[in-house]
């Protein structure tokens, strides 16, 4: 292979870009806040306001402090480097013991997920307020929660491919980047505004799953990375949930639903400043001729990186570059109705419950802690769903979260036909099992495909998490919302075929090595690395 120009002390990326772009950032969210702190005395209402002109410099900064975070993050010379990826793989350290980077990374990525967990969660504690403040009927509220779900579906396809070919951290950072810059919907005077902002929401919060997710899969040991996995992505999603929940029990009822989206700018710049404890890839630094930065980030991982020999093909054609592949379809096919179906429940039922729930009598606060309630039951069920991942099956430990969630609908089924039933065993069923879909599908896809096609086949899945949200607030635009007892039988069919489908066609991934997945995987040239 050609050297690279590059130097192994250098950097191909413009930090300084970078660090503008999230200032711009910063300084057009604190813009609209005085907008915002004008309307407590009316309980901060804001619809009808006028916006003053730092609002509308505002979102400028924003839209160019996104665009100049890009720049700075992305490589230069990509053909460049794109070429050279092609011939480099990264294996998995298969045989590694777990060090302190790997633990701090974990613990790096959790707070990842749950600030990118916390935006969607949000959504169904903000309708309430904006059917009230807008004085508009929920099928056209609903319009919010379509909108950045689209945003989602979106990210979830664009940002896979971004990872594959940038790298993960730069996906990470400016997923962060975005996050801030969706705090202004708390501040928009007008439903429409809140549309337009919550699409870049869903786009943003839409491309760090996959990503994270992929840089897990290639940085942990086989032995140990089916629990860290589904821990990892077990507590970000009943974290996320829980803090969206806890935000609008406790600053909800002082702040209105704005501050669902306020708490965006916080959280973002967290995540921005957790940027310096997430590990380049190896991959993109050893393609930039940075070969001293990527064997320190594999040594402290424990992973190894090979180059394909000459006389291999670089990208074949057929199951080992396209997630489609005949080897694959059965297996996407699974994974993509239960993602689908997770979708349903999660952006479309547990959405709808705080609505249902205020009309049968509870307070919109009493909802909110019910719901935060039932998110810290499900807390414990993170460590046991780990726990059997690693130590009985990946795939039976998916199968059972499935079946969990088919109770928690059966349940749903059995509060919509009784007057006098508790909700919070359906709904802690509800959140147990769809927890448990999404700490483990994910991990499991990413398991799944070969590694030049982990972050596009993980995307997918994910992106069809999100799909299932977009067809069921679809159906509350048309005002043809389903009753709960309807609802619980329109997703349990489908989430029943699910099972049958994983069952089929799923393989054991538990203590697998990744490698086997690419028909190259083991091929080393003969100049090493």
């Amino acid at each position: 292979m050609t050297r690279m120009t590059t130097t192994a002390t250098g950097t191909d990326r413009r930090p300084w870009a970078f660090a503008l772009g999230v200032v711009a950032v910063t300084i057009g969210v604190l813009l609209h806040l005085p907008m915002f702190w004008m309307g407590r005395d009316m309980g901060f209402r804001m619809v009808g306001m006028p916006m003053d002109d730092g609002m509308i410099a505002g979102m400028g900064l924003i839209v160019a402090g996104v665009g100049i975070a890009a720049y700075g993050l992305l490589p230069k010379n990509l053909s460049q480097q794109m070429a050279a990826s092609s011939r480099l793989a990264v294996s998995a350290p298969e045989d590694a013991p777990l060090s302190a980077a790997h633990w701090r990374l974990m613990g790096v990525l959790v707070v990842a997920l749950v600030i990118d967990i916390m935006k969607p969660a949000s959504l169904g504690f903000t309708i309430p307020g904006m059917i009230g403040e807008y004085g508009v009927p929920r099928a056209t509220v609903s319009l919010v929660p379509f909108v950045a779900l689209i945003g989602t579906v979106i990210g979830s396809f664009v940002w896979g491919v971004v990872a594959d070919i940038y790298g993960r951290k730069a996906s990470i950072l400016l997923s962060a980047v975005m996050f801030v810059g969706t705090s202004i919907c708390g501040a928009m005077p007008s439903l429409a505004w809140n549309i337009g902002m919550c699409f870049m929401m869903g786009a943003a919060a839409g491309g760090m799953l996959p990503v994270t997710y992929a840089l897990l899969a290639e940085m942990m040991p086989s032995r140990h990375r089916g629990w860290s996995l589904v821990l990892v992505g077990g507590l970000g999603a009943v974290g996320g949930y829980a803090a969206a929940s806890l935000i609008a029990a406790w600053l909800e009822p002082v702040f209105s639903w704005r501050i669902l989206w306020l708490a965006n700018l916080p959280s973002g710049l967290m995540l921005v400043m957790l940027g310096a404890f997430i590990p380049e890839s190896a991959k993109f630094l050893m393609a930039r001729g940075r070969r001293d930065e990527a064997q320190r980030v594999m040594a402290r991982f424990g992973s190894t990186m090979h180059r394909i020999a000459p006389d291999e093909p670089a990208a074949p054609r057929g199951p080992a570059t396209a997630p489609v592949g005949r080897a694959f379809a059965g297996k996407l096919a699974a994974l993509s109705l239960t993602a689908i179906c997770w979708g349903l429940v999660n952006f479309g039922l547990l959405l709808w419950l705080p609505v249902e729930l205020i009309a049968r009598g509870y307070s919109m606060e009493v909802s909110s802690r019910l719901l935060a309630a039932s998110a810290l039951i499900a807390l414990p069920t993170v460590f046991v769903v780990a726990w059997l991942y690693h130590a009985w099956s990946a795939k039976k430990s998916l199968l059972a979260a499935v079946a969990v969630t088919l109770l928690g609908l059966a349940g749903v089924l059995w509060l919509a036909l009784s007057d006098h039933a508790s909700p919070i065993l359906p709904v802690a069923l509800l959140i147990v099992g769809s927890n448990g879909i999404i700490a483990m599908l994910l991990p499991y896809t990413a398991e799944s495909f070969p590694l030049r096609i982990r972050g596009r086949a993980t995307g997918w899945v994910a992106a069809c998490s999100k799909l299932g949200g977009v067809l069921a607030q679809a159906l509350a635009i048309f005002a043809i919302i389903p009753s709960l007892a309807t609802s619980a039988w329109m997703i349990a069919v489908p989430m029943a075929l699910s099972l049958l489908l994983v069952a089929r066609f799923g393989r054991e991934t538990r203590g697998a090595d990744l490698r086997d997945l690419d028909p190259d995987g083991h091929v080393f040239d003969k100049a090493g690395l």
